[in-house]
């Protein structure tokens, strides 16, 4: 197993306390995409920066294929190297004069020689989509929003992480922007079998991308499986102000009019297909039978 969280607990303000985590067991095994779901305050934020060692738990363990991440035998700096996270808005972590000095900033600390250093930077910007020689001089802060949260997730790229971690990377974006980020999660999870756990509160992106979904309210997970078995719960996420996917809402409320349509269906052109399809049977069988 890559990733093991054995009865955390993680609480703020001691004098006062607060508790994020209560309880949570997860296991989490390599190649994986991860949704994460909740609504603000659920603990999902807590759990992925416990994840790198960003927070240390109040109890219980995580485990790093197989090794306590907050044991003294284990060193934080190759863990946050190898489980990478991206914050929401990450571009506000952005700092360097170019882009190239950006990319190359975690490289550069892990002690890296000059020249894997840029054949790193040249790599991660192909990665997120962008011309190294067109925009490796360039400042970042003059780059739209969308290139600049490339460039951010570019920068994590670089250090090679065998995990990615992203909470909420599209918010803000455009379309195109929310477009080729997804395209690029793809990319990363299909083709070079990174695993990758994506905090979003757009189901319709965590149901498209997602191996498994994991469903969080008030410290403590209460629902995870495959996305077509989560979204079936409607009235589970509904008690917990989760919605479901547009597509999948749409489905649903097609079969209860009588409509014999999937509804484990998550992409548009898929769920214009399954309509379409049963649309047709419903003619073809309504002509056959008798007057």
């Amino acid at each position: 197993m890559l990733i093991e969280l054995e009865n955390i607990r993680h609480i703020y303000q001691m004098d006062d306390p607060v508790v994020a985590l209560d309880g949570v067991d997860l296991e989490i095994e390599r190649g994986e995409f991860i949704g994460l779901i909740g609504h603000t305050g659920s603990g999902k934020s807590t759990l992925v920066q416990l994840l790198n060692g960003l927070l240390k738990p109040s109890e219980g363990r995580i485990l790093f294929e197989g090794r306590d991440i907050n044991s003294q035998e284990v060193e934080l700096k190759e863990i946050r190297r190898r489980v990478g996270l991206v914050f929401q808005y990450p571009e506000h972590q952005l700092f360097e004069e170019t882009v190239a000095k950006d990319i190359a900033f975690g490289p550069k600390n892990a002690g890296l020689a000059d020249e894997e250093i840029d054949k790193r930077v040249r790599e991660a910007l192909d990665l997120v989509g962008l011309d190294y020689e067109s925009f490796k001089d360039r400042s970042p802060f003059n780059l739209s929003g969308g290139q600049q949260r490339r460039i951010a997730i570019a920068g994590v790229l670089a250090l090679k992480p065998e995990v990615l971690i992203l909470d909420e990377p599209m918010a803000g974006l455009d379309p195109a922007g929310r477009r080729k980020l997804l395209e690029l999660l793809r990319h990363l999870h299909r083709n070079l079998e990174m695993t990758i756990i994506l905090i979003s509160h757009r189901m319709e992106e965590i149901a498209r991308l997602a191996s498994r979904v994991v469903v969080m309210d008030r410290g403590k997970i209460i629902l995870e499986g495959r996305p077509a078995e989560v979204f079936n719960e409607r009235e589970r996420l509904k008690d917990i102000d989760l919605d479901l996917p547009v597509v999948t809402d749409i489905l649903k409320k097609l079969k209860e009019k009588g409509l014999k349509v999937r509804t484990d269906v998550f992409a548009l052109e898929d769920a214009r297909n399954e309509i379409l399809t049963a649309l047709e049977k419903q003619s073809q069988f309504r002509e056959s039978r008798p007057c």
